[in-house]
Parts: structure tokens; C-alpha cells; sequence
């Protein structure tokens, strides 16, 4: 064993302690973190002084203050911020500003502060010690750790450096990681993925993996390349892999192929990042629940998805949430965001500690008949359908609306999937998947019975659609996700063209 795995031990101890002395006083612990942040902010800021924002704020008074808003109502400060303004959402001027593509707001630009840095960095890196001291497992931080990455290279804006949240999480890997740390910096800013992954294949083979890091489908690239160029499985490749850290989204819809992949289980470990901060991790092996970071500098907001567009939604704090029920994160936060939307759902799972599941996102669902079926329930039921028909597996798939004005036509549901293995009978398959979406979902149970839908068209695409669709977008790797479904056929047309 070496240095590293032995270290990590007694570290990863004080780390779960520490967490679990904040965990004991949930409600507390954000009434202190949002009274922090309304004192900091209240007179520093341009945002304090426009919203009259009250210093040590309590929720409800700061709800009467601040309303919740997605990127574009908050974008005129961001704007300020990314012109280089000081003083606007946060006090001096962000350390940096982490580029991300927003659905509905084109690029956007999400500050972080020297306050929130920490918020990123330690919310991986604690991870890993939850993982260690758990399992007792540290060996794998003694070989060689790849963290599939947008690049790491940054550029000024008015003096602000800026790029990928995976990048500038880059430049503070811990010095005693980096030197395990692959792939080399000069093939991590190669911008095309497609050469990008080559290169990571060179470097990586002959080389004693550890720990895979990455969002599942661009880590099932990588598999792939690493097979076609040896003719062997992952675990014959790297035999001493035995840890998989992943996020961004459900991973249920990849495990199969990519353990098949591997060619045995691995470990895992789940994480909620985001541009706008580190959420939560999985903090016990085999329980799907997140560990929601209530002591990192994050106020959270539940507002229930149901209400969500309603101008008089309520505004849940810790304390009120209740379980299995869908809500929308929002969050304020030392980055200087105000009750910002995030545009992700979750549903809690234990409050004893508050542990959440990611279930979609609040503008990503499918209601064209008034179904409101979200990335939970579609996600159910192809695994539900996979579950019967074990030869199944899937590459990636998106779900659309069918809207026929025509009687001989009926109107439906589109599932448009890649299969790395097709069901053997494509019918039955697409019967199955439909039947467990109508058990999931109420409203598209109701509009089956009536007749308003027809069931569910399954069209099968060519290997390699989702990828040349996000290619023609220039989103092909890195952090990006195609949509599970949507409210319109934009992203199926793509795919279909």
C-alpha cells in the first residue's frame, strides 16, 4: 500500500465527522448559511442595494425581497459581472467565470468567486474520502486517475479568466493527485473530441488505471476505442481499475453496456456537479441517494416541479421538504447567485440525512397532451422494459411528441433509441415500454384509456446517431447531454436528419 492510500485513511476519518456534526442540525446549518450570505452581500453589492436585501435575512424575508429567476432574469447582472464590474452579485470581482451552454440562453457565463472555489474543489475531493473511509478501499490513489474533461486552457474576459467548470477544476487537482493525473495537459486542450480521445487512448494503455471519471456515454467512447484498438475488455486492458466517479446524468441507462464493457462490476461513485456549484455526492456505496452539501456555502430553495411556473409557487427550505415528492432546485450561493433556478428536479429520499436523486430537469418534460412526463419516468421505464428483455442494450436515447391533425394518424409518443443490442422482438419491447411509462405516469395512463394517444412508436436509430447529432452541434464530449426529452421535435428531427 502505498503512501497516498495510507494517508488518505486517517483524513477521510475527520472528513465524515466533520460532515456528520452539520448533518446533525440540517436546519441550522442553511439558517446560518443564509444569513452569512445576505450580511456579506446587503450593502457591498449592487444586488443587495437594488433589493433592499435585509443583512441575516431569514427565509421568509428574504423570499418577500428576492424573487426566484433563471439566468436570463439574472442576466443584466451577469453581464455587469462578465464586463468585468466589481461588486455587483458578490463582493470584488469573480476568480472566475465557468462557460456553459444553456438551452434556452445561449452561452452562458456562471461566475465563481474566491468565496465559492472551495465549493467545487472539496465536493469531489470529499467524495472520494466518504468512498475510502465507507469501504476501507484506497488503493486506487496510488495508480493512475483520468478524469474525461473539457479543456483546461482558459481565456480573459475583461481580465477574468474563463472556460469549462471541468477545466478550471482542472488547475486545482491536488498536488499530490496530479502527479497520478492523466491525460497530459497537452492532450487535455486538444478541442476536437474525436483527437482528443485518441491521444488519451495512447497515453492511457501500458498504464496502471485506478479511477475512471467522466459523464457515462463519453467514458463508453473512450471503452470503445480502447477495444478496437486491443480486441480486449476494460478489465484485461486495466486490471487494476476498480473505481467509476460519474454525474450529469442517470446512469441505469448505460450500466449494462458499459459493464459489459468492463467485463466485470466496478464501484462507483455518483456526483451532482453543476457550473453553478457542487451539490451533493453519494456518500454510501449502493445507496442511490445523494448527500445533499448543506454546509458548503449554498442556500437551498425547494420550490414543488408541479408549481413550479406558478407566480405564487411556494419556496421550501430544508425543513419543509418531504420525501418522493419532485421539487426544483434553487439556489444563492457565495458565487453571488440570488434564488436562482438551477433547472434541475430532485426528489429526497431520506431526510435523515437529506439525500436526493436527480430525476430531470424542470423545462425538459414531455407535455404535449398534457402527460407532464418527466426524465425520472421515461428513464423508468426503459428500465423496466430492459429488465424484460435482458438482451436489450442502449446507447442513448431521447423521447418526442407526435402531434398528428390527421384522424387515420394518431397522435403519440416517439422514442427514438440507438441499441448497441437490439430486442429480438422490437414490437414487444416497445409494448413493454410503453405499459411501464402508463403504470409511472397517471395523466399518460388516462389519455392511453381515452384514446388521445395511441401507443408509443419505437424508432430504432443507426449506430452512431447521437453522436454525429451532437458533433453537428460542436457538443460532441466534455460535459454535454442530449436531452431525454422534450416538449418538441427539435432535437428528434435532428437526430433524424
Amino acid at each position: 500500500m502505498g503512501v497516498k492510500s495510507v494517508l488518505s485513511r486517517p483524513l477521510a476519518s475527520y472528513v465524515v465527522h466533520r460532515d456528520q456534526q452539520w448533518q446533525r442540525d440540517p436546519v441550522g446549518t442553511q439558517l446560518r448559511t443564509l444569513q452569512q450570505l445576505t450580511t456579506t452581500a446587503a450593502a457591498t453589492t449592487a444586488f443587495g442595494r437594488d433589493h433592499d436585501l435585509p443583512p441575516a435575512a431569514t427565509p421568509a424575508a428574504f423570499a418577500r425581497q428576492v424573487p426566484v429567476r433563471d439566468y436570463e432574469g439574472l442576466k443584466p447582472y451577469f453581464d455587469r459581472t462578465q464586463a468585468g464590474e466589481a461588486d455587483v452579485l458578490w463582493p470584488g470581482r469573480p476568480l472566475y467565470l465557468a462557460k456553459t451552454s444553456g438551452t434556452t440562453s445561449g452561452t452562458k457565463y456562471i461566475p465563481i468567486t474566491p468565496d465559492s472555489i472551495g465549493n467545487h474543489i472539496d465536493g469531489a475531493k470529499d467524495a472520494l474520502l466518504h468512498y475510502v473511509h465507507r469501504t476501507g478501499r484506497s488503493r486506487f490513489l496510488d495508480g493512475k486517475l483520468i478524469f474525461l474533461s473539457g479543456s483546461p486552457e482558459l481565456e480573459l474576459h475583461h481580465g477574468i479568466r474563463t472556460g469549462r467548470l471541468s477545466g478550471i477544476a482542472n488547475h486545482h487537482v491536488p498536488a499530490y493527485l496530479r502527479r497520478n493525473q492523466l491525460p497530459s495537459y497537452s492532450t487535455n486542450v486538444i478541442e476536437d473530441w474525436e483527437t482528443k480521445l485518441e491521444r488519451i487512448v495512447d497515453e492511457t494503455l501500458g498504464k496502471k488505471m485506478t479511477l475512471i471519471s467522466g459523464i457515462p456515454p463519453w467514458v463508453q467512447m473512450y471503452f470503445d476505442r480502447l477495444t478496437a484498438r486491443t480486441g480486449q475488455l476494460v478489465k484485461d486492458i486495466f486490471p487494476d481499475f476498480n473505481l467509476f466517479v460519474y454525474g450529469g446524468v442517470n446512469f441505469e441507462p448505460y450500466r449494462a453496456k458499459l459493464f459489459e464493457s468492463i467485463g466485470r462490476p466496478v464501484n462507483s461513485i455518483e456526483l451532482f456537479p453543476a457550473s453553478e456549484g457542487f451539490l451533493a455526492f453519494q456518500d454510501e456505496p449502493g445507496n442511490p441517494g445523494l448527500l445533499l452539501l448543506l454546509n458548503s456555502g449554498i442556500f437551498f430553495e425547494f420550490v414543488p416541479a408541479e408549481r413550479f411556473f406558478e407566480p405564487d409557487a411556494p419556496r421550501l427550505t430544508i425543513a419543509e421538504v418531504e420525501l418522493d415528492r419532485q421539487y426544483a432546485v434553487v439556489l444563492t450561493s457565495n458565487a453571488g447567485l440570488w434564488a436562482y433556478s438551477l433547472g434541475d428536479t430532485v426528489r429526497f429520499v431520506s431526510l435523515r440525512p437529506h439525500r436526493v436523486v436527480v430525476t430531470g430537469r424542470i423545462k425538459h418534460f414531455l407535455s404535449a397532451f398534457g402527460e407532464h412526463v418527466i426524465g425520472e419516468e421515461v428513464e423508468y421505464a426503459l428500465r423496466e422494459a430492459m429488465a424484460q428483455f435482458p438482451e436489450v442494450e442502449v446507447i442513448e436515447f431521447t423521447v418526442a411528441p407526435l402531434v398528428s391533425d390527421e384522424p387515420a394518424t394518431p397522435s403519440r409518443h416517439e422514442w427514438l433509441v440507438e441499441f448497441a443490442r437490439s430486442p429480438q422482438d422490437a414490437a414487444a419491447f416497445a409494448a413493454a415500454l410503453d405499459l411501464a411509462l402508463r403504470r409511472r405516469n397517471s395523466y399518460y395512463e388516462d389519455l392511453r384509456k381515452g384514446n388521445i394517444l395511441v401507443p408509443l412508436q419505437l424508432t430504432p436509430l443507426p449506430a452512431g446517431a447521437f453522436q454525429r447529432y451532437m458533433k453537428s452541434l460542436g457538443r460532441l464530449g466534455g460535459q454535454n447531454k442530449v436531452p431525454r426529452l422534450g416538449n418538441d421535435r427539435k432535437v428528434a428531427e435532428g437526430l433524424l436528419q
